[in-house]
């Protein structure tokens, strides 16, 4: 079983081949568990730990985690009082941040609601962009959809403007995928 050897990530790897054990890493955490919160909890120290290890502006990721749509937490509240346009904080590494986020709301609301992939190269030039932590100036949110409905989202910020590029996309996009088959939504 893999543990914490998974976040080790070898010196002057490429952005490439850092999203490619990131995958492999991911398959072999969850591997058996289905459940959402286990498996993004894991993922999140995995982004943390594979950004650190590149040159910047990687390297000045400052946050990485989940929002989760609401209806998809744990409850004692009927489902159907829970909203399916609003995302709560998941899983995370770095600094505390805001506990909710409605659907079409700042860069997370923006690609939940459109599902795709949102890049913001300088947040300050983002209208509407909600500032969780002042110091983040570029982000990537990439949604996690099941049958065509954003259940969660991918969200990394960088405290460098220009942080995210389609190397990022790509392999976020990728693992958004692996999280959609691997989990129960």
């Amino acid at each position: 079983m893999p543990h914490a050897d998974s976040s080790y990530f070898p010196a002057g790897s490429s952005k490439e081949d850092i999203y490619k054990q990131v995958i492999q890493q991911t398959k072999g955490l969850i591997e058996g568990q289905r459940h959402w919160i286990s498996n993004t909890a894991n993922v999140a120290s995995l982004l943390w730990h594979a950004y650190a290890s590149l040159p910047a502006p990687s390297s000045s990721v400052n946050w990485a985690g989940f929002y989760i749509r609401e209806d998809k937490f744990p409850s004692s509240i009927p489902e159907s009082s829970l909203s399916k346009t609003k995302l709560l904080l998941g899983p995370f590494q770095g600094k505390p941040a805001c506990q909710w986020i409605n659907f079409g709301k700042g860069v997370c609301g923006t690609a939940a609601e459109k599902r795709e992939t949102v890049i913001v190269p300088d947040v300050l030039n983002w209208e509407g962009h909600i500032a969780c932590d002042a110091d983040s100036r570029s982000e990537i949110v990439v949604p996690i959809l099941v049958n065509g409905e954003t259940v969660a989202i991918i969200d990394i910020d960088c405290t460098e403007p220009s942080g995210f590029d389609e190397v990022d996309k790509k392999g976020l996009e990728e693992l958004a995928t692996v999280l959609m088959e691997s989990c129960d939504w």
